[in-house]
């Protein structure tokens, strides 16, 4: 079996630290993908904001910071063209498959800087963006973050994130609910036309972190066809956790198998 991994942050990583996509020395590089077969990856480029971006000693705006990025994750495609192809749709994956090259896809993390225009989501669909998780951990011009405060967590999307979302359905830019609120998550569910994702998400039933997905949301998830891509991370595998275990991403595996089918299982 061949893997589709819907979520890494590699990329932003692989640009910040001046290094390429072979030689990285982080959780994914190529030689990494070749030797686990992998089918497609997911790159994220996140975009920081607020205080995330101060710690880092970013000053870049987040459209300066996604270009950045962007270039970087060209150069890169252009570099290791004889392993890694970049894909644009299920076409696509199937194509470079076929000729022995790992598909490439390329995603935002946080819609901060779609500033609330329909252009700006169609000028990065024109440069290969195909998921964009909708928020990070902060409001933006679609919606709002996930939180731990019960009213927070109900507030559902901007008038602009229900028109992107409609959008993104006609132009085949996957709708990613991972760190969005649960209100938000609902909203989604709502006015999507397509299949949606939680890139990479857990159940919340298992870990009690706002970040996971509830019983209630993993079975909405399934009947609308979307996926749920299992977040490696320690804490929302296993709360409290300060390392990752293979037996607990096999036990929410089996949990949203349960909630969501089968087919709603995926790695992120």
């Amino acid at each position: 079996m061949r893997y589709v991994d819907l979520h890494c942050d590699t990329i932003s990583a692989v640009v910040q630290a001046g290094a390429n996509l072979r030689t990285f020395d982080g959780h994914i590089n190529l030689d990494k993908l070749k030797q686990g077969d992998a089918l497609a990856q997911f790159f994220a480029i996140f975009i920081p904001t607020n205080d995330v971006a101060a710690e880092g000693n970013i000053t870049l705006n987040p459209t300066e910071f996604f270009d950045l990025v962007y270039d970087g994750y060209l150069k890169n495609l252009e570099m290791f063209s004889d392993t890694l192809a970049p894909a644009y749709c299920y076409d696509d994956i199937m194509a470079n498959a076929k000729a022995g090259k790992i598909s490439s896809i390329l995603t935002i993390e946080d819609g901060v800087p779609l500033y609330g225009s329909m252009e700006n989501l169609e000028m990065y669909y024109k440069k290969g963006v195909r998921l964009i998780t909708l928020t990070w951990n902060y409001e933006n011009s679609l919606g709002f973050p996930n939180s731990r405060d019960p009213e927070k967590m109900k507030l559902g999307l901007n008038p602009f994130g229900i028109e992107a979302v409609r959008r993104m359905n006609e132009l085949g830019i996957l709708v990613d609910v991972s760190h969005l609120s649960d209100g938000g998550y609902y909203d989604v569910a709502k006015y999507a036309t397509k299949p949606f994702v939680a890139s990479h998400s857990c159940a919340r039933a298992l870990s009690n972190h706002p970040r996971c997905m509830t019983d209630d949301m993993l079975r909405v998830l399934g009947e609308k066809g979307g996926v749920c891509g299992i977040n490696f991370c320690a804490g929302f595998l296993n709360e409290g956790a300060s390392y990752t275990a293979v037996e607990d991403v096999v036990r929410h595996a089996l949990y949203i198998r349960d909630k969501a089918g089968l087919e709603a299982v995926a790695l992120g």
